[in-house]
C-alpha cells in the first residue's frame, strides 16, 4: 500500500542583509507518493544543508494535513528531495547542483 509524504522546505539560516530569506512568507511542498515501507524511513526526519556561506536548508519529511494539497515548488531545490530519496541525507549531485 502506498502513502503520501509531503518535503517542506525552510532556510532556517540566511545571510542576506536583512536576516530575511525571500521566500519565507511562502510555502515550498512537493508530495511524493512511496510505499508505506519508505514512507516509514522518512516521515518525522528533518534534513539539513548547509551551502558554506552562511545559508542553510532544512527539509522535513511529514504526513500531508487532511485535504492538504503541496504547493509543488521547491524554490529550484528539488535535488535535495532526491538526494534524500537517494541517499537519506543532502548532498550535491552529481550533475553539480
Amino acid at each position: 500500500m502506498n502513502k503520501r509524504i509531503i518535503f517542506e522546505l525552510s532556510m532556517p539560516n540566511n545571510n542576506s542583509w536583512n536576516g530575511k530569506w525571500s521566500g519565507e512568507d511562502r510555502k515550498y511542498t512537493v508530495s511524493k507518493t512511496l510505499s508505506k515501507k519508505d514512507c516509514e524511513l522518512f516521515i518525522g526526519k528533518s534534513y539539513h544543508y548547509n551551502f558554506s556561506d552562511g545559508w542553510s536548508a532544512c527539509v522535513v519529511c511529514r504526513l500531508p494535513a487532511p485535504r492538504e494539497k503541496a504547493t509543488n515548488n521547491f524554490n529550484g531545490y528539488s535535488w535535495m528531495i532526491e538526494s534524500i530519496l537517494l541517499h537519506n541525507q543532502i548532498k550535491k549531485l552529481n550533475n553539480g547542483e
